[in-house]
């Protein structure tokens, strides 16, 4: 493994497991509340091209961290624009 592999091998781990705590709060409570929606669409939108990038240059570590934050992301994101549409629906 080279310097520049086990660089982003660290890089990779740190990011994805820094962001755990998030998805996994957001997950259990289904609360999105605090959450920007533009920052969620950019961040998943930004994940998605680092995964794309992974491919391209064939970094394995840039591959799994950016699919598992990609899905986790992903979910939140699903879970915000259900609540903004929810609370933009007209009360019946």
């Amino acid at each position: 493994m080279t310097l520049a592999d086990w660089a982003a091998t660290m890089a990779a781990i740190l990011t994805t497991v820094s962001f755990l705590p998030q998805a996994i709060h957001v997950l259990k409570t289904r609360d999105t509340g605090a959450i920007s929606l533009l920052m969620y669409v950019l961040f998943t939108t930004g994940v998605g091209f680092w995964e794309v990038y992974g491919w391209l240059v064939g970094q394995p570590a840039i591959i799994i961290a950016n699919l598992i934050t990609f899905v986790l992301a992903g979910a939140i994101l699903f879970l915000k624009v259900r609540d903004v549409m929810g609370r933009s629906a007209p009360s019946a």
